[in-house]
Order: structure tokens, then sequence, then C-alpha cells
């Protein structure tokens, strides 16, 4: 007999379970109250944000290199050093060049000089010229008449020939003197810029990195290996990167007003440097689907580094009068998500969310729960709609009442 009606025993077992599944059952009459922690839903204004990963980069990084060659002769900064916009770096040698600009303005005296004579020669030629040319007009008309002979007309053109000549010649010592004069004033001007090169002077505020180059060596004129780096870290960049699809949205915030920016440091107790957003790259990464922005943080204690990590927000807006409640307060149900409400009889009722955005530890509700709803954020488990609650302090202490009771 046992034998014959155990499947029809095991059928109606699951079909029971299967009931009280579907469906909590009602609380029993006077069952004790089951402890729980609660919440109160609030209404507040909330940031839209975005969290990412980012990396500071300097804001200017400058390789300082010699433009001239020469002995280092002195180094006017430690490693590590800030330094200012102009300050002295680096003095280079200057003999050598203070002898080249010597030797150029000495150039120049001496052809100014050329020029000079080749001008005063011009003068004497020219007059010369104009008379030999009256003169030779007059012979011209004497041998016309036969009152002189041929020879002499003859010598008299010649010479009034030579010497417009002369004159013609005197013209190109000039024109060769004055381009020599150009040149050795270029040659001083060079010179001089030279000689400005021999005091190396940072271009940009900032910190000195590793001095690659000793007092006492000779450096090369633009070599391969800068004499030192220098970062501008104030102020400073923090880059990152974005889904492609949030790229719309950001331009159109960008549009309405500088977007700020929070930079959190991962050995930071909290405080955040705060900036703006000041560059979207112009292309998509395809690799990657991201697209590079950064953002410039005035950096006044020097707390972001190059080549630090730091966790970024971006804050693109403000969202007003939302209802917020603590996460855990929400639970995911076979008709979507729901919350337990406590009423003011202490019993409890089942609503079904509609739920926005997660913001930190709290979750934004759409619908379903008002400002000031008080909501069971743990013991869920251990309620069904319709059960009488007793409000506890702590998760700890709903666990150990209910082990209790």
């Amino acid at each position: 007999m046992h034998t014959r009606f155990a499947p029809h025993l095991a059928l109606s077992v699951s079909v029971c379970l299967l009931v009280a599944c579907s469906k909590p059952a009602a609380p029993p009459p006077h069952a004790p109250a089951v402890p729980v922690t609660v919440a109160t839903a609030v209404r507040r204004s909330v940031p839209l944000q975005l969290n990412r990963i980012g990396a500071v980069e300097a804001y200017s990084t400058i390789a300082v290199k010699a433009q001239i060659g020469g002995y280092l002769t002195k180094v006017f900064f430690q490693e590590g050093q800030e330094v200012e916009k102009d300050q002295m770096l680096f003095q280079i040698d200057p003999r050598p060049y203070e002898q080249a600009l010597r030797q150029a303005e000495a150039n120049l005296a001496r052809d100014l000089a050329q020029m000079q004579q080749a001008e005063a020669n011009l003068t004497r030629d020219l007059a010369q010229a104009r008379n030999a040319r009256a003169q030779a007009t007059r012979y011209a008309q004497l041998a016309g008449q036969g009152i002189i002979s041929k020879e002499q007309n003859e010598d008299s053109q010649t010479n009034a020939h030579a010497l417009e000549a002369a004159a013609n010649a005197d013209r190109a010592a000039i024109e060769s003197a004055r381009a020599a004069v150009n040149a050795d004033r270029a040659a001083i001007e060079r010179a001089k810029i030279d000689l400005e090169y021999c005091a190396i002077r940072s271009p940009i505020r900032g910190r000195t990195g590793n001095l690659l180059v000793k007092e006492g060596n000779l450096v090369k004129a633009n070599a391969d290996t800068a004499m030192v780096n220098i970062n501008q870290i104030q102020p400073i960049y923090v880059s990152f990167s974005v889904p492609q699809q949030r790229l719309g949205e950001i331009r159109s915030f960008m549009a309405q007003k500088p977007l700020t920016v929070e930079a959190y440091l991962s050995e930071s107790s909290g405080e955040a440097e705060r900036g703006l957003l000041s560059f979207v790259d112009n292309a998509v990464d395809e690799a990657t689907g991201t697209i590079k922005l950064k953002a410039t943080f005035p950096n006044p204690k020097r707390r972001l580094w190059p080549g630090q990590f730091v966790n970024v927000v971006l804050t693109l807006a403000t969202e007003s009068n939302v209802t917020l409640v603590p996460s855990e307060a929400v639970q995911p149900g076979q008709e979507g998500q729901y919350a337990f409400v406590v009423k003011s009889d202490q019993t409890v009722e089942s609503r079904t969310v509609k739920v926005g955005r997660t913001v930190g530890s709290e979750i934004i509700i759409e619908q379903g729960i008002q400002p000031g709803d008080t909501v069971v954020t743990d013991g869920q488990l251990r309620i069904v709609p319709g059960a009488k609650v007793r409000v506890v302090s702590s998760p700890a202490a709903a666990s150990q009442a209910a082990e209790g009771s």
C-alpha cells in the first residue's frame, strides 16, 4: 500500500511547495515582531557623475639643451629644485664667444673704413670724369674745325672713358664694401646671440629632474640628450578616458558651463583636488572605444605629481529633488525590484519600485516610494507583507534579536 500511494504523496507535496513559493503566506496570528533595521527615504539634489581612473601629466615638459658648444663652468641649481622662469641654470665658458664678438666688431670697423674710402674715390673720379668729358667734347669740336690734331682728340676721348670706368669701379667697390659691412653686422648679432646662449636660463617655472651634465664637462650644441628636464606642475593635467557613448552627453554639458573634475589620491584621506575639464580629444581610440579627456588643476599644494594614478570624478550636472534610499533596501523579485515599507502600525508592505542610477551607497527611486517613507534595510528574508516588525539599531542587533526569538 505504501508503494502504491507514494508517487501521489510526493506530487501533492511538490504542488504545495510551489504554491507557497509563488505567494508569500500571511503571518500567523499573534506572531512575534521581526527585528529589522530601517532607513528613511530622503529627497535631495545629487550630482550626475562619471568615475574613472586617471593619470597625472605635467602641464609642460622642457628638455633643456645647450644651443652652443663649450666648456660647462657652472651649475646654479640642485637636482629636484623648484626653479622660476628665466632663472639661471648653467653657465658655458663665454671667452671664445667674446673673442668672436670682438673680431666681428673689428671686421665691421675695417669694412666701414673701406666703404668710406670707396665713396671718397667715387666722388673724386666723378669730378675728374665730368671735366674729362667736357674737355673731350671741346676737343671734338676743335678737331672738326681742324684746329687740333686727330691724335689729340682721340687722347682726350680715351681719358674721359678711362675716368668714367674708374667711377664705375668705385661704385662696385662701394657695393662690395656695403655687403661686407652688412655681413659684419650680421656676424656681430650672431656673436651676441651666441654670447647670450652661454647663460642658459629656465624657460618655465617648474621642478628640475635628474642633472645629466656636471660642471667641467664639454657640452655639444643641440645634443641628443638634455642637460636637465623641467616639469611644470602648477597647473597640472590629469588625463582619463570615457566610453565613446558618453561623448555627446559630455559635449552638451560642456556647452552649458565649465565641468568640474575631482581627483582623489589613493593614499588620501578623502580630500580631493579640484579642476576643470579643459580638453576633449579629436578622435575616438578605435582599439578601446574610448575618448581621451584632460582636466587642468591649479595644484596649489603640489599633491598631484606627474605619472601618478588618481581616481577621477567628472561632474556633468546636478539632478534636483530626487528620492533616495540605501541600496540594500531594494530587493530583486519575480515581478521586478521591490522594497518593504514600514507602515504606521509597525507592519510592512511590499512595494514594487522603479529605480534609477546608484549614487554612492544609495539608489535613486523614480517610482514606488516617497520621501519620508521608512524602508527596511536588513531583515527582509525574515518578513512577509503584513508582518509585524520591531526596529533595531543595526544589522548585528537584528540578527541577534532574531536568533533569541
